[in-house]
C-alpha cells in the first residue's frame, strides 16, 4: 500500500501501472526459406546466374520486433553448399546459429535443410547473407536480403516516418555471369553495379507526396564502397549499423562500405519535381562502361507532369521494389514476386573451399 494526499491506493493499482510499462511479450515467428539457382536480369544486356533466397534478389524481407524469437528452416535447392549468417544479431546463448561453415555449423549440403533458432536481440537495420565463399556468393551471386527489427524504444524522429525505402547495393562481373563457383577475386573486374539487384534503367522510381517523411535504409551488400547522393534534399543521418547515433547529423551524401548500414530520414518538402538519387562513385553509374547505369533512381513527386522526353515516362511502376509496401504489412517474412529470377539453366561450375 502507498499513501498520496491522504488516500490509500491498493496494490492492485500499482500492479496495473507496472503492467502498463512492462515490455510486450515476445512473439514467435516460424519461416521457411529456400536457396535456389535462378537467372536474374540485372541489366538490359546482363543475365546473371545467382543463388537466390526464395528465388529472389534481394531475398525476402524479414520484419520483426526486438526480442522476438525466430525459427527459420532453410532448404538448399542448389548444387553447392551454403549457410546463412544473420548479420548484426548478437546470438547470446545461440552461437551455433551464427551461420559460419566449419566454425558454428557444417555447410548446408545440396538437398538438405538446416533450422536456425535465434532471438532478435539487436534492433534496427540488419541483413542476412551466405557465409560460404563469401566473396563470390555474397559479392556477385545475390545471396543477401534485408532484416528490419523494430526497436522496443524508437527515437522521436523515427516515430514520424511515413515511408520506408530499403536499398541494397552490390556489384557484378559480366565475365563470370554464367558460371557458379568462380569470380570476385582481386583478379576479376566489376563492370556492373546495382541497387536491389538491378542496374538503371531496370531500377524503379521513388514516388513521393509533399510532406512524406522518408526513411532510407542503406545496405552495403556487396564488396564495394558506395557514396549515395540525394538531389534536392538534405537528410538527417540517424542510425549506423542499426543503432541510433548519439548525435544525428545533416548531410546529402553518405559513404558506406561492405557490410555497413546507414539510416537517413528526410522530409519531401517540394510541391512537385523530379530529383535523381544515385551513387556518386562515378564508375558505379555505368554498365560495362556505358553511362547511365547502376544504382540510379529518381524521386518523382506526385502531380509532376510526365514530359514526353522524360526517360521513365512509360515506366511500369513497382511500388514494392524498395520494400515500401512490404514494410506496411506488419511482422513476418514478405516475398516480392517481381524480384524473382527465372529457373537457371545448367551451368558450368568451378571449385571452392567452404570458407
Amino acid at each position: 500500500m502507498i499513501r498520496a494526499r491522504g488516500v490509500l491506493f491498493p496494490i492492485l493499482l500499482i500492479c496495473g501501472w507496472m503492467l502498463a510499462i512492462a515490455p510486450a511479450q515476445a512473439a514467435k515467428h516460424e519461416f521457411n526459406m529456400t536457396i535456389d539457382e535462378v537467372e536474374l536480369q540485372v541489366a538490359p544486356d546482363l543475365n546473371y546466374k545467382v543463388f537466390a533466397f526464395n528465388s529472389q534478389v534481394p531475398g525476402p524481407l524479414i520484419h520483426v520486433k526486438e526480442g522476438d524469437d525466430l525459427v527459420i528452416h532453410v532448404k538448399n535447392n542448389t548444387s553447392l553448399s551454403h549457410t546463412v549468417h544473420w548479420h548484426g544479431f548478437h546470438q547470446i546463448g545461440s552461437w551455433r546459429m551464427d551461420g559460419v561453415p566449419d566454425i558454428t555449423q557444417p555447410g548446408i549440403k545440396p538437398g538438405e535443410t538446416f533450422t536456425y533458432r535465434i532471438k532478435a536481440d539487436r534492433p534496427g537495420t540488419l541483413w542476412y547473407h551466405c557465409h560460404v565463399n563469401v566473396n563470390e556468393h555474397v559479392g556477385i551471386r545475390g545471396m543477401w536480403g534485408p532484416i528490419v527489427v523494430d526497436p522496443a524504444h524508437p527515437t522521436a524522429l523515427e516515430k514520424k516516418v511515413t515511408k520506408e525505402v530499403l536499398m541494397m547495393f552490390s556489384t557484378w562481373e559480366s565475365k563470370n555471369a554464367d558460371k557458379y563457383g568462380v569470380g570476385s577475386t582481386p583478379y576479376d573486374v566489376e563492370d556492373y553495379f546495382s541497387v536491389n539487384g538491378r542496374s538503371f534503367p531496370y531500377t524503379q522510381p521513388i514516388r513521393l507526396k509533399t510532406g512524406d517523411v522518408v526513411r532510407v535504409r542503406l545496405f552495403g551488400a556487396g564488396g564495394a564502397i558506395h557514396s549515395l547522393h540525394i538531389h534536392g534534399h538534405d537528410w538527417t543521418v540517424t542510425h549506423k549499423d542499426g543503432l541510433p547515433l548519439p548525435n544525428p547529423y545533416m548531410s546529402e551524401t553518405i559513404m558506406f562500405g561492405p557490410g555497413e548500414r546507414y539510416d537517413a530520414i528526410y522530409i519531401a518538402n517540394h510541391k512537385e519535381g523530379r530529383f535523381i538519387f544515385h551513387d556518386h562513385v562515378d564508375k558505379h553509374v555505368t554498365a560495362r562502361g556505358k553511362f547511365p547505369g547502376g544504382p540510379i533512381t529518381i524521386q518523382e513527386y506526385e502531380g509532376t507532369p510526365m514530359d514526353d522526353w522524360y526517360v521513365w515516362k512509360d515506366k511500369q511502376y513497382d511500388p514494392d521494389f524498395f520494400y515500401t509496401e512490404s514494410m506496411k504489412k506488419g511482422y513476418g517474412l514478405f516475398e516480392q514476386p517481381k524480384l524473382r529470377g527465372k529457373k537457371a539453366k545448367k551451368a558450368r561450375r568451378g571449385h571452392r573451399s567452404n570458407l
